[in-house]
């Protein structure tokens, strides 16, 4: 055990700076684990947690690499020379990671998401489920106007994607959850000229209001108006009319969850559908309608040519 102090404070000689090394390395894993477990203790909240515990165990890194420099004071008396070759090297070679890291920065500071958010970023949809120095995971989500998504609607693939930082300079970044956490859904349904449309405008809007979220909705944008200088949203379910060479197209408009959209639209879906089967209406679609005459009774049926015969 003496032989073993001896050693850890000869720091004059490489193997003393070794086993230094690696009793710093060793004591700074646990000294994370504990100042995360301490850091955390009185934080209720789960991101705050998050965060917090991330940010100790970065700053433990920095402490541990700053102590290992003044170890081995590598290149006693040229050190500035050596980092600034090094840093203007890594410059170059690094600029992807520098990037990524820059971004990372910008996502924490300008809160752009955060964990458990909704997004859509470079063609990537879903939750966001950690946000590295490099990487940001998002548990993906389908699309039903994706045509590379076997995930007719917005619900979990499965797939965990990450994506670089850096992409937040150069792509823009769809937060569906950071302020209001509800979708402007529609329900567009054609029904023909000749059936009485008035009377599908009716069921459509009672079962908008039915399903919207309109007071969860109006509460989100008034608390948003106290952050931002945005003008009042209309939040009310309405019906809309469009004229169309071959129906009558109604669309209806109203406010769902964020992540509840595909199961209240299927739920209203299926409501219409009852009513306009009750009520004698039917969903318009491109089709012909072809008229066959018998002729009538004494006529001559046309017979076909035989080939070779005039």
């Amino acid at each position: 055990m003496a032989r073993f102090l001896e050693i850890l404070w000869d720091t004059s000689s490489v193997n003393g700076r070794l086993v230094t090394s690696v009793v710093l390395a060793l004591l700074a894993v646990v000294v994370a684990a504990l100042a995360g477990r301490l850091a955390t203790v009185k934080v209720k909240d789960t991101t705050n947690r998050y965060y917090l515990r991330k940010a100790v165990h970065y700053l433990t890194v920095v402490a541990l690499l700053f102590t290992l420099a003044l170890l081995w004071r590598p290149f006693a008396g040229r050190v500035g020379v050596v980092f600034g070759l090094l840093a203007a090297g890594l410059a170059l070679a690094l600029q992807e990671v520098l990037g990524a890291f820059a971004g990372w920065v910008s996502i924490l500071t300008g809160r752009q998401f955060r964990v458990g958010d909704r997004i859509q970023m470079c063609g990537v949809r879903g939750d966001v489920l950690d946000i590295t120095p490099l990487r940001t995971r998002i548990l993906e989500s389908g699309s039903s106007s994706d045509p590379e998504s076997w995930i007719r609607g917005r619900q979990y693939t499965g797939r965990v994607v990450s994506l670089s930082n850096r992409f937040v300079f150069t792509a823009p970044v769809f937060n569906s959850s950071t302020v209001l956490d509800h979708l402007w859904e529609e329900l567009t349904l054609p029904v023909p000229y000749e059936a009485d449309w008035h009377l599908a405008e009716r069921i459509l809007c009672e079962e908008a209001q039915n399903i919207s979220s309109t007071a969860e909705a109006q509460r989100a944008i008034e608390q948003m108006r106290h952050r931002y200088p945005v003008a009042d949203a209309e939040v009310d379910p309405r019906v809309f009319i469009r004229a169309t060479p071959n129906w009558i197209e109604l669309s209806a408009r109203f406010v769902v969850p964020v992540r509840a959209a595909r199961q209240v639209k299927d739920q209203v879906t299926r409501r219409v559908l009852d009513r306009f089967t009750e009520n004698g209406l039917r969903v318009a679609s491109v089709t012909q309608d072809i008229t066959v005459h018998a002729p009538p009774p004494g006529t001559a049926r046309p017979t076909a040519p035989v080939p070779g015969r005039p």
